[in-house]
């Protein structure tokens, strides 16, 4: 067997390995269990799980899908999320270094060589947000939450790889095939503004000028007849919340108006650290407006709380992985993939309520894969 086919078979076993983790993030986070100890045991016995039988893919098949000591069932969702994710694992990396259907710039005529010419950091930062956003999703569909840790994860992370990315990856390459997020002048001006503005608004939120809306937040442990709210009290708070963000999002904008304000944005985006850092940011902000927005005009309108926090932080965390461009198109993409399922529900369960986690996430990945197409499309379409 060929270095190249030893190093996929390596791949999709460390992606069964991360998808035997993702089945505890799954089972423990929303929870509020810790993710490290005590080890994992059958949740029918208390047993422990001995090392030969916790290996991925593998000990749920030996097994014949029971426990060892008690013989109850090991639900099929163990081997499903580990499948998925060593076969999500092992597919963008064919995706982007074998079949090169995502154009990259990196040398070598084999993957692997691609791979590990700066191409690993862009594996990276994609099977983060693979990884984290399968397991919210899994939540979601469950228990009807996103835990927030996980997008405040892939959030740090992918604005991390992208500030850093000039120090692996020949900056000039980064941005002619965009392969992290990056600022122009006029974005640095507003996600800049929009940063400080919400400096402002957490400030008022510890110090108790601004109002939390409802008092459990999306992505707590929290049932529906807990606590009765008036939605459009609670969204105005929001509203209010967000109006220093909005205001200085302005100004910054405004202020590129004078020239030397404009002039120091052009010395500082020199810096590479500077321009990803600004980009990954103006992604953020962006993936959390489309979403607030939604969640806004919704409540408003209907009278009752539309779409939730943790999708607003879920698009944010999309954001600073995708950048402010394709978060958007991402977002407008997301009810196609979730119209199915919404007609399933409201014929044979009468609710016009869905999860929108997962919906959001598989457009997420589908705009990272096909990043190359829609761009040209947009390209051919528009000009830009």
């Amino acid at each position: 067997m060929s270095p190249e086919w030893i190093w996929m078979a390596f791949i999709f076993a460390f992606g069964a390995c991360v998808g035997s983790f993702l089945n505890v993030v799954i089972y423990r986070l929303p929870r509020e269990k810790s993710l490290v100890s005590p080890p994992s045991a059958c949740p029918s016995c208390g047993t422990p799980i001995r090392f030969y039988d916790n290996i991925p893919l593998l000990s749920w098949v030996i097994l014949r899908a029971k426990c060892r000591a008690c013989k109850a069932p090991i639900s099929i969702r163990y081997f499903l999320v580990e499948l998925l994710t060593a076969c999500l694992f092992l597919g963008v990396y064919l995706w982007y270094f074998y079949f090169q259907y995502r154009r990259s710039g990196f040398g070598g005529e084999l993957a692997i060589q691609q791979f590990f010419s700066g191409g690993w950091l862009v594996y990276l930062n994609t099977m983060v947000l693979v990884a984290a956003f399968l397991a919210a999703s899994a939540i979601d569909l469950e228990l009807w939450i996103i835990p927030l840790g996980i997008c405040w994860f892939v959030t740090a992370v992918g604005m991390a790889t992208a500030t850093l990315a000039g120090f692996v990856i020949a900056p000039s390459q980064i941005e002619v095939f965009e392969l992290f997020p990056t600022a122009y002048i006029k974005q640095t001006g507003i996600a800049a503004g929009a940063a400080v503005g919400l400096i402002f608004s957490l400030a008022g939120l510890w110090f108790g000028w601004i109002k939390a809306s409802y008092l459990m937040q999306e992505g707590e442990n929290q049932t529906e007849t807990e606590v009765k709210y008036n939605d459009r009290t609670e969204i105005l708070k929001e509203v209010v919340f967000l109006l220093p963000i909005i205001a200085g999002a302005v100004i910054g904008y405004a202020l590129l108006r004078v020239e030397a304000v404009e002039s120091f944005w052009r010395n500082v985006l020199q810096l590479y650290v500077v321009k990803g850092l600004m980009g990954t940011l103006a992604g953020y902000l962006a993936g959390c407006a489309v979403v607030w927005a939604t969640r806004i005009l919704g409540t408003f309108l209907f009278g009752r709380e539309a779409m939730g926090l943790g999708d607003v932080h879920l698009m944010g965390a999309a954001g600073a992985v995708t950048g402010a461009g394709m978060v958007v198109v991402a977002f407008f993409i997301a009810p196609f993939f979730g119209l199915g399922w919404a007609l399933y529900q409201w014929i044979f369960k009468k609710s016009r309520q869905i999860p929108y986690g997962p919906f959001l996430s598989i457009a997420v990945f589908g705009v990272m894969i096909c990043q190359d197409w829609i761009r040209n499309l947009f390209m051919n379409l528009y000009g830009f």
